[in-house]
């Protein structure tokens, strides 16, 4: 979860075009490949224009801005217009008058007087909006300043560096801005304080004539991004050296929905070595005591459906439960090393299963290098990722349908599973009956019977197609019915993170979804402006709400259909499992799961799909000893699985309030 300034990347190159104008201007690279650019003119009387656009699968925002900037490096006055990342509307202006400022958006219409220097970032900003805020922390005397409408941000000199590009040599040099994330956001400024780049190994913005230069940066950034993860993880990371028994718990089999009260769990190298009522579970001399006051201990959590991206991502999913993550689509070799760290203890965070996505070349095609157009490019991908310990095989949106089933082929002869969105062109129906195992997402099911209505899912229009129709699926109809029934005769496992859709179908401006109440308030402040605003949701037509609230409401009851039908399902977020898996479980309950069987969905369930329910997802002898110890009941009250208290992965201990508070979200009341 980044803020769209931050997540959008930063931009600028350098040009001139004129004496009284300097023009610069950068492309944006999405996985190596050119997804869009933003050019700032900037004047010699304080005004600059910016425009900022990019594509990703279709979405992605066009914007046009306009800002003054003062000698101290405030703004003194904002005008953005244009489309955001869904397509919706942005008219967004700010002005100062002396101490008075004011600001008015699709979500806020405010004034207030400043009692100390701030800096205003928008609600809809262009990537220029953060290099204008570098600078003028750069000039503050504190290096920080406050942020309106609210947090505070800090800016820190890292480190600097030679590169080499076409227009010439460059000293560059890395800042890193602290307080609009749970980790810092890094910018690169040259010997002027321009914009030189920014990079991930996702997305990088990079000044033009100057690509090559991109691996270096790259290096410098992720030494000070792995010192800092294992600064965090000597310091919040105890190492189990002994036995522990864990004693005074309720613990829960998932796989037998058994509770045993005034329970003990003992475990040793990572693993349960006994478990069962208190008085039959002894330890060895020696061995550590944990008195578990009576909480409730069962298996740690799966997130079947994420990206482990971000620096935090880790952090979160232990803090929140989360032991096991599958990671269906990202940049392998960094995803590698990144596993690499946490298993040394240099990071933290869960257990990974890697997925690889492979996608048609297109308008419309994933972030990612995994291209196919023909069989021999699909072999290709398919080997590489069989060879590089994945287990997975996602298909995407803009594979050709004929050569879907060649694809699912190659997956399975390597021994890989295949899931994925249906590819544009294709029914769900035909996806499954050309060998994918599993599906992704529950709109790709509700799709099966709007073929009548869209064909080309490669755009939103997968998403816009529900809001329009959805609510008219009749899931009594033989029609639906009997299709249920071929997933569950066919063994198809179906992910349909219903959570990733609910602000996007019920977030309006002023009115977040409803799934971020529970944890707002723990969120940084720049987080939750940006939740409150409901910027999040699809751009509806006048008249549609309605239409687009059944919608939804129509997929998580599909959810429930599947469950009675005993299709199998497992938990995925698309998202921060440890912020959101709480609430898909919620979901799952609301569709009419049992919370007991939500709870085995979400850990015995999950780990049988990927063959690993001998080791994972029970409290059981021999078992891996990923455990949480949980304050309350969720096996009564789901929203109970947000207070996770204790988290145990194999022979690492943690405080998941420690852990929270690390990178600056309030624990769990």
């Amino acid at each position: 979860m980044k803020l769209h300034l931050l997540a959008a990347g930063l931009l600028l190159c350098t040009g001139h075009a004129s004496a009284a104008e300097q023009v610069e201007r950068s492309e944006i690279l999405t996985m190596g490949a050119k997804a869009g650019f933003q050019e700032a003119r900037y004047a010699d009387d304080g005004s600059i224009k910016v425009h900022y656009e990019f594509n990703d699968r279709g979405r992605g925002p066009k914007m046009d801005a306009e800002y003054r900037v003062g000698a101290d490096g405030s703004v003194a006055r904002i005008a953005n217009t244009g489309i955001d990342y869904f397509k919706g509307p942005v008219d967004e202006t700010f002005s100062r008058d002396g101490s008075k400022v004011s600001w008015k958006n699709s979500a806020e219409d405010a004034s207030q007087e400043l009692t100390k220097p701030s800096f205003y970032l928008s609600l809809n900003g262009t990537p220029e909006e953060f290099v204008l805020l570098t600078r003028a922390l750069l000039k503050s005397d504190s290096k920080s300043l406050d942020i309106l409408p609210a947090g505070s941000a800090r800016v820190e000199k890292l480190s600097e560096l030679k590169v080499k590009g076409k227009p010439g040599a460059k000293k560059v040099t890395l800042y890193a801005i602290h307080g609009l994330d749970t980790t810092p956001s890094y910018l690169w400024l040259d010997e002027q304080q321009r914009f030189f780049a920014s990079y991930s190994s996702w997305q990088s913005v990079v000044r033009d004539g100057y690509a090559d230069a991109l691996s270096g940066l790259g290096k410098v950034q992720d030494a000070q991004e792995k010192q800092q993860a294992e600064q965090r993880a000597t310091s919040l990371t105890e190492i189990l050296a002994k036995p522990l028994l864990i004693r005074n718990v309720r613990t829960f089999d998932p796989a037998s929905g058994t509770i045993t009260t005034d329970a003990a769990v003992l475990i040793d190298k990572g693993r349960i070595v006994a478990a069962g009522k208190a008085a039959d579970v002894g330890a060895p001399a020696g061995a550590d005591t944990m008195d578990g006051g009576g909480r409730f201990l069962m298996p740690g959590l799966w997130d079947m459906h994420a990206h482990f991206f971000g620096q935090a991502d880790g952090v979160l999913d232990i803090a929140g439960g989360v032991t096991t993550i599958r990671d269906l689509a990202n940049n392998p070799p960094v995803l590698a090393e990144r596993i690499k760290s946490i298993e040394a203890n240099k990071d933290i965070g869960p257990r990974i299963i890697k997925a690889g996505i492979i996608d048609g070349p297109g308008p419309f095609a994933g972030p990612t290098k995994a291209l196919a157009d023909n069989e021999a490019d699909a072999q290709r991908i398919v080997d590489e990722y069989a060879a590089s310990g994945h287990e997975q095989i996602k298909i995407y949106s803009s594979i050709k349908p004929e050569l879907m089933p060649a694809i699912a082929r190659m997956a399975h002869a390597k021994g890989l599973r295949v899931s994925g969105h249906v590819p544009a062109f294709m029914t769900a129906r035909q996806f499954v009956d050309n060998g994918a195992d599993e599906i992704q997402h529950i709109n790709m099911l509700m799709l099966n019977f709007l073929f009548d209505k869209v064909q080309d899912t490669r755009s939103p229009a997968r998403f816009t197609a529900i809001g329009e129709y959805g609510a008219g699926i009749d899931l009594g109809s033989p029609q639906v019915l009997e299709f249920v029934q071929h997933l569950k005769q066919k063994d198809i496992v179906v992910d349909p993170t219903v959570s990733t859709f609910e602000d996007m179908f019920l977030g309006r401006p002023k009115l977040p979804g409803p799934g971020w109440a529970a944890i707002l308030d723990r969120l940084p402040l720049t987080w939750q402006r940006g939740i409150k605003s409901g910027a999040g949701g699809l751009p509806i037509k006048p008249g549609q709400e309605a239409a687009y609230r059944d919608g939804y409401q129509r997929m998580i009851d599909y959810v429930g259909l599947l469950y009675r039908s005993g299709v199998r399902i497992v938990s995925g977020t698309d998202g921060s499992g440890g912020l959101q898996l709480a609430r898909e479980l919620e979901l799952y309950v609301a569709a009419g799961i049992p919370p007991k069987d939500v709870l085995r969905i979400a850990t015995y369930d999950s780990a049988a799909v990927m063959k690993r329910d001998k080791e994972y997802g029970r409290i059981a002898p021999g078992y891996v000893a990923d455990l949480i110890l949980v304050d309350g009941d969720p096996t009564l009250n789901m929203a109970d699985i947000r207070k996770v208290r204790t988290v145990i992965r194999g022979d690492r201990r943690y405080d998941s309030a420690k852990l929270f508070t690390a990178i600056g979200i309030k624990p769990s009341p």
